[in-house]
């Protein structure tokens, strides 16, 4: 069953009440707005232990002091949201590192010279395949980044079996041809 939307007068009753101590009022009001809340904070933190944190220091900040929010400047839900934006914008800052970046020693496990390469392997590869016909160049990313089998593909397709798997050599041999030995 739906229940109407909170007015402003209700959340204007349910702060008074938190004023007083009323802790069935601040279980009213986490009910009502700790998804706002939490949503907005996850999405800009990314990381939902986070934006539990941020969750709680919000709704302890309107008990220790329900006075904070102000009605005649907009409604609660609006408010809250903004201050989740702002609390969550302040922890990304508070993560940020300390040290500079010229004083931290990195190790790499990689050779650069050989990651390099890969790189322009891969570049080159990614070249060939775009310049590959549609069809081949949709059947070769089905099978290979989609992890399809060809069955799966000619269903996907509606293509005959066999044409997906001409299609597939096809695009492999011009790859081949791109990568001499």
């Amino acid at each position: 069953m739906n229940s109407p939307p909170p007015s402003g007068q209700d959340d204007a009753v349910l702060l008074g009440l938190v004023q007083r101590g009323d802790e069935y009022a601040m279980a009213a009001l986490f009910d009502r707005y700790s998804k706002v809340v939490y949503s907005v904070a996850l999405r800009v933190l990314r990381d939902p232990a986070a934006a539990e944190d941020v969750l709680q220091e919000i709704f302890m900040q309107i008990w220790r002091n329900p006075d904070g929010f102000v009605a005649t400047r907009g409604s609660l839900g609006g408010w809250l949201a903004v201050v989740s934006r702002n609390r969550s914008i302040d922890a990304l800052r508070r993560k940020r590192p300390m040290e500079s970046v010229d004083d931290m020693a990195l190790a790499s496990n990689y050779n650069l010279a050989n990651e390099a390469e890969r790189n322009s392997l891969v570049e080159k590869a990614r070249g060939v395949i775009n310049l590959l016909p549609v069809e081949q160049r949709k059947t070769l990313e089905m099978a290979f980044f989609d992890g399809l089998t060809h069955s799966e593909i000619a269903e996907m397709t509606g293509d005959p079996l066999g044409t997906v798997k001409t299609r597939i050599r096809s695009a492999l041999t011009s790859l081949r041809k791109a990568f001499p030995a």
